[in-house]
């Protein structure tokens, strides 16, 4: 009853399936079938999964995109302030200058 490469057979009295077991196809001789069904069952997974993986990249890269949009911004955000600043020093330097013009003036 046990399928070729299967592992043990199936326990009738508690009808648990077998685990499958690894196979590493560069060490054990498969047949041309063998390797099909690998390459077909490996197919079967990989489209399996597509979907779960693609929605996950597309939310991993919007992610990404809003974090280097939030650091631009900011930087943006940081030079407007930055000038804003140098005014105001400015402004301090004129306000002291004429303080000093009329602390010595008279």
């Amino acid at each position: 009853m046990a399928a070729s490469g299967a592992g043990e057979p199936v326990d009738a009295k508690s009808e648990k399936a077998p685990f499958a077991q690894r196979i590493d196809p560069t060490r054990e001789k498969l047949t041309p079938a063998q390797l099909q069904f690998m390459r077909q069952v490996q197919l079967a997974q990989w489209q399996k999964t597509l979907p779960q993986r693609r929605t996950r990249n597309i939310v991993t890269g919007l992610g990404i995109g809003a974090l280097v949009l939030a650091i631009y911004g900011y930087t943006f955000y940081s030079v407007s302030q930055e000038r804003f600043l140098d005014e105001l020093e400015d402004e301090v330097k004129a306000a002291r200058a004429r303080a000093l013009a009329r602390a010595s003036g008279p």
